[in-house]
């Protein structure tokens, strides 16, 4: 297990170095009050003129010159190989909500494993931005000011029995599971409702619900 690097009372963004869309750096640092870095995400963020409150990882992925400039009790260098950058990160902060951005496009090895780590629920609740679309582990229940017609997926990493209250193609009595039944492209008749028996379920929904996705998460 990591030690508490960041304690924050209120949502950190993560920049990782994976893809990053023009202005999601910025965005997401808008919506939150403290930015860390999983090793490479410092080469994105200082690119783009912030620095880094944390940069937590093995830093094999950390450029030299970038390296050089983050202050010595800002790296947080955590050296076992069994974890990934990611969830290094994770499981090093504290606060309400992380709001990770530079962690999906690329390669899809790294994708799946930032997936597979946001349902084993390490660290504190967790939304991925990607292009088009944010990503998060459903907790028990959640509802979401959507709009009808609006694309809601769900994709099952573990066997979960859900509900929905405003999906097009309802929830109740279908058992999701890896390898079996999925809930991609369902869509919204207005505000939708979700409710799981476990955890295990990923949701996905357009990303411009992000500010209301923070605060139904927090």
């Amino acid at each position: 297990m990591n030690e508490l690097i960041v304690d924050e009372m209120g949502p950190v963004t993560l920049v990782g170095g994976g893809d990053l869309g023009e202005g999601d750096l910025n965005w997401a640092l808008s919506l939150t009050n403290f930015l860390v870095a999983a090793d490479g995400g410092a080469d994105h963020a200082l690119a783009l003129n912030h620095l880094p409150s944390a940069v937590i990882g093995d830093f094999d992925s950390i450029s030299p010159q970038v390296l050089a400039q983050i202050p010595p009790d800002r790296l947080c260098r955590v050296t076992e190989q069994d974890s990934t950058d990611f969830e290094k990160a994770l499981r090093a902060i504290r606060a309400p909500l992380v709001l990770a951005v530079g962690f999906l496009g690329g390669r899809v090895d790294h994708q799946l494993a930032v997936l597979n780590a946001l349902v084993r629920d390490i660290g504190p609740p967790c939304i991925l931005l990607g292009a088009q679309e944010v990503i998060f582990h459903l907790p028990a229940r959640i509802a979401l000011p959507l709009q009808a017609g609006e694309t809601v997926s769900l994709f099952p990493l573990r066997e979960v029995r859900a509900e929905s209250v405003g999906l097009e193609w309802p929830l109740e009595g279908l058992v999701m599971r890896p390898g079996g039944q999925i809930g991609t492209s369902n869509r919204a008749l207005g505000p939708v409702t979700l409710t799981v028996d476990g955890p295990g379920l990923l949701g996905l929904v357009p990303r411009h619900h992000l500010p209301a996705l923070i605060q139904a998460l927090m």
